[in-house]
């Protein structure tokens, strides 16, 4: 008897130790706040840290207090021409922005048609917004209408179709050509680069051979050669009367290298699945397409979204590389306004890249904080 009551006891201290270790995991963090705690961890950790911080306010207050000068205290925000932005002491030239503000958004397009320019702008929002939230319910039919319907209504506004006017694409130009060119080649990329980097990696020799040969010869070749042949030497080798519109052959120029970017990212993404999710799926009894859109792409697809949404913001920005074909994108259409002798002043170049800057960096700053969105959402890792 007097072993079973040790036997006992011994279960009995057994059950309380675990009990209180439970209990301890399950009791939430004591947590030390305050601003003095933030700075200490964040900012002066360990002497290095301290170091680098007081650098770092020092290079802060050497730099911004010109800065702010020059872009806000200073600078002109109201004028009709270059007299205005003349001067000694004189900072940014804001008045030369909102004299040209029009032609940056549209280029040469038309005045009385800019209302198409405008809806469309508003129907992407309208379209986007819901598709970006998780939250909004309806994803397929919004998806249908952003992927399918949209483009089409574009494409009937901005060239004008059915009663409209026409409007050539030689006038477009600014951030509407910056948008079309970014939007279209994200838009291709993305689906192509799935199937590209499916390909890579097929058993089948005709399409893996074809993608390899698809994928090495357009990330081998610079993007300005591409628009550069897409341009000058494309015409040369179709037959008499025969031609496409300049930006529609930028437009698959600049799609066709941005997928072949974008089937590498994804094809690193493929890689990292273990082996046991694709012997798991064929357990399964799926087929190859159930496998890879079930089981394997959205695995592989959250594992890759800074890459994904890398190559979108390198996109973005070498949209500005159409200028060589006389495409007048929001980068180029701002340098050409540095040629009106009505706003030819010191400050004015300046001011117009400043401002280019600012465009671009919005879009390419909102993308990578959405990619940092979705990371965090779509992380399943137990921490």
């Amino acid at each position: 008897m007097s072993d079973t009551h040790a036997e006992t006891d011994v279960a009995t201290t057994r059950l309380a130790f675990v009990r209180n270790d439970f209990l301890k995991s399950e009791a939430p963090p004591v947590r030390e706040g305050g601003l003095g705690h933030w700075l200490k961890v964040n900012l002066f950790a360990t002497p290095k840290d301290t170091i680098l911080t007081i650098l770092m306010a020092l290079f802060l207050a050497w730099i911004l207090p010109p800065l702010l000068n020059w872009a806000f205290f200073s600078a002109v925000w109201d004028g009709s021409n270059r007299e205005a932005c003349l001067g000694e002491g004189r900072g940014a030239c804001w008045a030369f922005v909102d004299a040209k503000f029009a032609q940056f958004m549209y280029g040469r397009y038309p005045i009385g048609e800019r209302w198409r320019v405008d809806l469309t702008a508003v129907l992407l929002v309208l379209a986007l917004v819901p598709m970006a939230i998780p939250s909004v319910p309806y994803k397929k039919f919004n998806a249908i209408f952003l992927l399918v319907v949209f483009p089409i209504i574009a494409f009937i506004l901005l060239t004008g179709q059915f009663g409209l006017r026409p409007v050539r694409t030689d006038l477009w130009g600014g951030l509407l050509v910056t948008l079309v060119v970014a939007i279209v080649g994200i838009v291709v990329s993305l689906p192509l680069g799935v199937l590209l980097a499916l390909g890579r990696r097929s058993h089948l020799p005709f399409v893996k051979y074809a993608s390899i040969v698809f994928i090495e010869f357009w990330r081998g070749v610079p993007l300005i050669t591409i628009l550069f042949m897409s341009s000058v030497m494309l015409p040369l080798f179709l037959p008499d009367g025969v031609t496409f519109d300049k930006l529609l052959r930028a437009l698959v120029g600049v799609a066709f290298f941005a997928s072949a970017y974008m089937a590498e990212v994804i094809r690193g993404g493929l890689q990292a699945i273990p082996k046991g999710q694709y012997e798991a799926a064929d357990a399964m009894g799926l087929s190859y397409w159930q496998k890879m859109r079930l089981i394997i792409l959205p695995q592989a697809l959250t594992m890759v979204i800074p890459g994904i949404v890398n190559t979108f913001i390198g996109l973005f920005k070498d949209t500005s590389l159409v200028l060589i074909i006389g495409i007048f994108d929001l980068l180029g259409i701002v340098q050409l306004n540095f040629a009106d002798p009505n706003w030819a002043a010191p400050q004015t170049a300046i001011t117009g890249f400043a401002f280019a800057a600012l465009v671009y960096f919005i879009f390419c700053f909102g993308m990578s904080k959405y990619s940092l969105y979705m990371e965090r959402r779509l992380d399943t890792s137990h921490r």
